[in-house]
């Protein structure tokens, strides 16, 4: 599994010229990195006589947050599996009328699939932007630039994913699925784009008030 392997192990099999791992993992990477950082800013404000009135609902953050990081580190694996069904589809024999129409099931099939690994990559960014606002606004101060970036890798994850989701949409011939969560995915995509800016103003502010 990719996430068992070192960060140097990763890479270098991200570097390397198999198409699998990434952009759809690392667009999972990033988010779940995002939320570790909206973690972070929790267990670094918990326990701090400064922060006692937010103690309650940085632990509550805290949990949600954890759990949203579990997701999207799954979802790194998750991506990879869906890529490689994709291409095992392709590699269905096509000798015969029969094989043909088996493949080609298959193919849509294996890419439907795929659209919604990214899709839910998107889905829990979104979820934990939410979070990182809070941090933000309530978290320890000296965090600030972490929960500036927390959002900012959730954005890139979500941003990423919806680029995954695209290119999937592109090689589908059902029409209404594509309608469909190419409306989901623009929904997401609007609603993290104006939740960074918002956790952002909040960063903007802590850090002029240092």
């Amino acid at each position: 599994m990719l996430i068992d392997k070192t960060l140097s192990q990763f890479l270098n099999e991200l570097a390397s010229n198999s198409p699998a791992p990434g952009g759809g993992s690392v667009a999972a990477l990033a988010g779940a990195a995002g939320a570790a950082l909206a973690s972070m800013v929790c267990n670094l404000t918990i326990g701090k006589k400064k922060y006692v009135e937010v103690q309650d609902e940085m632990k509550a953050v805290l949990e949600q947050t954890e759990m949203l990081r579990k997701e999207l580190t799954q979802l790194i694996d998750k991506d990879t599996e869906a890529f490689n069904s994709v291409m095992a589809a392709f590699g269905l024999p096509k000798g015969t009328e029969q094989e043909q129409a088996t493949r080609s099931a298959a193919i849509q099939e294996a890419t439907k699939a795929a659209t919604l690994i990214p899709l839910s990559v998107m889905r829990t960014c979104e979820k934990a932007l939410l979070h990182a606002r809070t941090v933000a606004q309530k978290g320890n101060k000296n965090s600030a630039s972490d929960a500036g970036v927390a959002a900012l890798m959730l954005q890139a994850g979500c941003a990423g994913a919806a680029l995954n989701v695209r290119i999937n949409l592109g090689g589908l011939n059902d029409p209404a699925f594509v309608r469909q969560i190419t409306q989901q995915s623009g929904e997401i995509a609007r609603s993290v784009e104006e939740m960074t800016q918002k956790v952002l103003a909040e960063v903007e502010k802590s850090l002029g008030a240092n």
